[in-house]
Parts: structure tokens; C-alpha cells; sequence
């Protein structure tokens, strides 16, 4: 079996050490950036199967690197990694682009964990993805893209799979605990309140088409109705 290849941009020398040293004794293969900069080149000239990437960095940080990434790569999972755990913040990662986001200090194991999660969510969905007829939208799941017309909205990772859920539980409660268990892992106060902001962002971008409606059915989740 191929080894998984890791791409760690991590401008704090003592802490790369420690993950690459773990990760590569739990069979992975790691390769490390002290910079957005040399990140951005190594992610192109590797094709790494996971991303971790710190936020605070020199010559580019990490949200600014990720945005570049997305720009030809939509599905290779970005965690990243950061002392910043403001609600702002983290909505700000998966409005650049990343897949999950995991505040430091952390576990090596809560990292191990988060790592495969990701990596199983891409191997076992991508398949699933199809295209879906929101009223007058069209959402294209794997593009991450909403289509009325000749308006096209571009989505971040984030808001795709949330969209997507919606659009699996159509005309029926999505709750709030499976969806924070699934895309963050808890369902602490602090997910709670960035799922909310995913769901108001969700509902402007569906704005066009009066007929749809985000509900939000106080204290247990969210219906997609159209």
C-alpha cells in the first residue's frame, strides 16, 4: 500500500519536527514548508493527498496560500492549524478554502484523527457528489458552485458540504449535532455559533430564488425548503 503523502507548512521548527517525526511513525510520508511561499511550490510540484498548514506564516500566510490552491484544486483536503480560535477566524479558513480547522495546542491523536477523517470523507464522497436542482439554482457540488441563470456564485468547501447535507435531508430537519460531530468533531458552543454563520452565508447566496428557505428550527437544526 502507497504511503499518504503529507504536505506540513509549519513556520515554528520544534513543532514540525514533532509532527512529521509522528506522523511518519504511524506510516505516513511528510514533507515540510517553513513559508506560505515554498508551500504554494511544493504543493504544486508534489500533489500531496492532505494539506496541513499553519495560518500565521512569512511571505505568505496560510489563508492566502490556500486561496491560491483552490484556484486549480478544489479536493485535497487542507487542515489547518492555529492559536487563532476566534469565531471570525475559523470562518475565515473555510471561506479560504480549507477543510477543517484545528486549534493548537493539540493531540497528536486528535490530529491522526482528524487527518483520516478527512481523508476517508474525500475517498468514500466524492462518488456520492451529484448535481442538484435547488428551485432555480443549480449546485454542482464538486466545483463548489451555485448557478442561477447567469449568476454563478462561488462556494467555499465548507458551504458545499453543508449544502449538501441540506440537500440530502430535503423538507426535513438536518440537526444541528450530526452535522458539528461530522465537519468539526464536537458540538461545542463555539462550532454552534459557526454553523450559524455558514447557514446565514448559505441563505444570501440563495437569495435569487424567493422560494427557498433556510429554516432554523430553534435548538435542533435547519430545513432546506423550495
Amino acid at each position: 500500500m502507497d504511503k499518504i503523502n503529507v504536505l506540513l507548512v509549519e513556520d515554528e521548527p520544534a513543532l514540525a519536527m514533532i509532527i512529521k517525526d509522528s506522523l511518519e511513525k504511524r506510516g505516513f510520508s511528510v514533507n515540510c514548508a517553513d513559508n506560505g511561499d515554498t508551500g504554494l511550490e511544493m504543493f504544486f510540484g508534489l500533489k500531496p493527498d492532505i494539506v496541513i498548514a499553519d495560518i500565521m506564516m512569512p511571505k505568505l500566510d496560510g489563508f492566502s496560500m490556500v486561496r491560491l490552491i483552490r484556484r486549480n484544486d478544489k479536493q485535497t483536503p487542507i487542515l489547518f492549524l492555529s492559536a487563532k480560535s476566534k469565531t471570525d477566524d475559523v470562518v475565515q479558513g473555510f471561506e479560504a478554502g480549507g477543510s477543517d480547522y484545528l486549534r493548537k495546542p493539540f493531540g497528536m491523536d486528535e490530529l491522526i484523527v482528524r487527518i483520516n477523517a478527512l481523508l476517508n470523507r474525500i475517498q468514500i464522497g466524492v462518488e456520492k457528489q451529484r448535481v442538484h436542482q435547488i428551485g432555480g439554482y443549480t449546485f454542482d457540488p464538486m466545483e463548489q458552485k451555485l448557478i442561477y441563470g447567469q449568476y454563478i456564485e462561488s462556494l467555499s468547501h465548507r458551504e458545499a458540504v453543508i449544502l449538501e447535507k441540506l440537500c440530502a435531508n430535503r423538507n426535513s430537519v438536518l440537526e444541528n449535532k450530526a452535522v458539528l460531530l461530522s465537519l468539526w468533531g464536537d458540538d461545542s458552543f463555539f462550532n454552534t455559533r459557526s454553523l450559524h454563520v455558514f447557514m446565514v452565508k448559505l441563505r444570501k447566496k440563495l437569495s435569487h430564488d424567493p422560494k427557498i428557505r433556510i429554516i432554523n428550527i430553534r435548538g435542533i437544526g435547519y430545513k432546506l425548503i423550495y
